[in-house]
């Protein structure tokens, strides 16, 4: 699986901002785009389109001004890691720029399909259960925990 730098950036600024204004419901304060470029060493202007994707995608809100600046739009707790990268790369697993379900394999390759279905399906599975608030809080669900902990999963 290849995430893309924005994507990375994404998870990380919205992690920032749940770590800082809070997981729960409620705004918190908002933090600036320099506080959460700062944070996570994300370059600031790539940050600030980053930003924007996420407020159009519903992730975020934002507040012009002195005391201005992000937050999340809804609790950490209700924001998935897959509506994240959605927001920012469209959908979880693409071949040659296509969903899995409208390749056309023939012959001896038929059987990839199912393979390509089955990954985003796993895929799925795990970024759609964890949330930023996981994160942010460092208490990742047992099942991740595990697969996480394999050595195998290392290589």
């Amino acid at each position: 699986m290849r995430l893309s730098a924005r994507v990375d950036y994404a998870l990380r600024a919205v992690t920032e901002l749940a770590s800082v204004t809070g997981t729960g419901a409620g705004r918190g304060r908002p933090v600036t785009a320099d506080q959460i470029a700062r944070a996570q060493e994300i370059p600031p202007k790539f940050l600030e389109s980053i930003l924007l994707q996420l407020r159009r995608g519903g992730i975020v809100q934002a507040q012009r001004g002195p005391e201005g600046g992000y937050w999340l739009a809804r609790p950490a707790e209700e924001i998935s890691l897959a509506e994240v990268i959605r927001v920012i790369d469209g959908p979880l697993a693409h071949i040659r720029g296509q969903r899995p379900e409208q390749l056309g394999y023939h012959g001896a390759a038929r059987a990839l399909q199912d393979v390509w279905i089955a990954l985003r399906a796993s895929e799925r599975q795990i970024l759609e259960l964890v949330t930023v608030a996981d994160v942010a809080q460092g208490t990742l669900p047992d099942q991740v925990t595990k697969l996480a902990a394999d050595p195998r999963a290392w290589t």
